[in-house]
């Protein structure tokens, strides 16, 4: 066994079978139970799958920073891409990929890390459950679920450390090692390729189990995955893979039973699951990572420096663009004719005064900046709340994108953006009536909008191979020095994660 593999399977199998009070956290039942004890049944192999979504939540490595999904949606998502600001110059070096040739990087090692201990338990899992005392349909149903939580990370590690599909060569690019069973011997780097092959095969038999076993998660279970979640990652997957009509169709599939969330539910914070949620994790207050957990960093009425001192947001060129009869827009701080440091973006005390006004459940401690986020807010101090992985929403927008490059007619395209800016009342103005590279256009502003802060505009850059484009204050932007960079998809490696040195260290079959 290998050193590196010995550390992740260690770590992650005392989060998986630790005791926990909520259902939700209930894992297994001690952190000495034995593999073959906890698979021995199907009803503790199901906590097995619990340990999975806990382990999208959890501190690991050396980092307190370091929080699961929250941090890549943070600071490999929003940070580095184009519409999401934060004043931490000190921080250019990871929010303008300066790390992403250098093996040695925490911010090199983290996600292959954290997904790699995903998978890890998931392949445990799968490879196991078959021989558990218990209901056929139960087996069924927990290796389903443990394959689409394989699927789902290998979809992410395939967009950090693969290439983006148009510069692959069909796929012919090395990407990441898969590992499906629980050797971990030395093993080569796999295709882009290869490594899609396998998330579809996943998903395939996941779907396919799904379906067989006839069972589901309950309505409070959003933390799990269940078909819908399969669903929606073959969706993205596939638009990552620039396989539109698959595509198109797995969101469209994804989406059913999820209706758009009310005017009310978009203002009410993003902290708590509602009917267009299809995956989220799960947070609470007795189970809360305090000042590291996702909202901690990001909720405007969070009580942690990560907000108080460094609000989030959105960059000037994209508020611009919102309409103002769009009640998205009023969710960012509009300046008017307040005062602000142009240097460095920090609001006056009556920018302040304003904005505490509009939000008075902002910390007294607080500072302002012009068009800082009201999007996300905590149910609880520091800053907690329920984290989402996949909404209606974006398959809303996967569907528009895949149908456009299939060059289907653009009344269809048209009808779906209508659906989810105007019929659902986020901008009862809306019209949607742009062709051509226009429509492409729209779309890729809207989905810009309608998912701003959710961990996507970077990974939306690197798919379109559009360049990241941060305007200085000076230029009529609201960046900055030197995060007001812009950085072709040729630079930074390609925007390709180099392989981790511990990987290299250790697996020899990669030196």
């Amino acid at each position: 066994m290998k050193a590196l593999n010995k550390y992740i399977i260690a770590i992650v199998a005392i989060s998986i079978f630790a005791s926990c009070k909520k259902e939700y956290l209930n894992t297994a039942p001690t952190n000495s139970t034995a593999p073959n004890v906890v698979f021995g049944t199907t009803a503790n192999a199901a906590l097995a799958v619990n340990g999975l979504a806990k382990l999208m939540t959890q501190q690991k490595i050396s980092s307190q920073g370091f929080n699961g999904e929250g941090t890549i949606k943070m600071w490999y998502g929003n940070y580095a891409g184009n519409n999401f600001g934060v004043n931490l110059p000190g921080w250019s070096s990871v929010i303008n990929l300066e790390y992403y040739g250098n093996p040695i990087s925490t911010y090199t090692y983290y996600p292959w890390f954290y997904y790699y201990s995903i998978i890890g338990n998931a392949n445990t899992i799968i490879n196991r459950v078959d021989a558990a005392e218990g209901p056929e349909a139960d087996k069924q149903y927990i290796k389903a679920q443990a394959l689409t939580f394989r699927a789902y990370a290998y979809t992410m590690l395939a967009q950090l450390y693969g290439d983006r599909w148009a510069n692959s060569n069909n796929g012919a690019t090395a990407a990441v090692v898969l590992r499906t069973d629980e050797s971990t011997g030395d093993l080569p780097l796999s295709t882009l390729g290869q490594t899609y092959e396998l998330i579809y095969n996943d998903l395939n038999t996941a779907i396919s189990l799904f379906t067989s076993s006839g069972k589901t998660r309950s309505a409070t279970q959003f933390y799990l995955t269940d078909i819908n979640v399969a669903y929606a990652t073959y969706a993205r997957a596939a638009l990552n893979k620039q396989d539109y009509a698959l595509a198109e169709s797995y969101a469209n599939k994804a989406r059913q039973n999820f209706p758009l969330m009310s005017v009310a539910q978009y203002k009410s914070g993003f902290n708590t699951s509602n009917s267009e949620w299809i995956w989220g994790s799960y947070g609470a207050t007795d189970e809360t990572l305090y000042f590291y957990s996702f909202h901690a960093y990001i909720a405007y009425n969070g009580s942690g420096s990560n907000v108080t001192s460094y609000p989030k947001y959105m960059s000037k060129v994209l508020y611009n663009k919102i309409p103002s009869t769009d009640i998205r827009k009023a969710l960012f701080l509009d300046p008017k004719t307040y005062a602000y440091n142009a240097t460095t973006g920090e609001g006056s005390t009556a920018l302040t005064n304003y904005a505490k006004s509009m939000y008075p459940t902002m910390a007294s401690a607080a500072r302002s900046y012009p068009y800082m986020q009201f999007k996300f807010s905590a149910t609880d101090l520091p800053g907690v709340g329920n984290l989402n992985h996949f909404r209606s929403s974006e398959m809303i927008l996967i569907e528009a994108e895949a149908k456009y490059y299939q060059n289907k007619p653009a009344t269809e395209i048209q009808s779906l953006l209508n659906s989810l800016t105007k019929t659902s009342l986020r901008d009862p103005n809306y019209n949607c009536t742009a062709t051509g590279t226009a429509l492409l256009d729209e779309i890729k502003t809207y989905r810009a909008i309608e998912l701003w802060g959710e961990g996507f505009d970077f990974f939306d850059l690197k798919r379109w191979g559009d360049k990241i484009e941060r305007k200085s204050y000076a230029d009529g932007g609201n960046f900055v020095s030197p995060l007001n960079a812009t950085i072709q998809p040729t630079d930074r490696n390609n925007w390709k994660i180099v392989t981790p040195a511990r990987e290299n260290d250790y697996n020899d079959a990669i030196q």
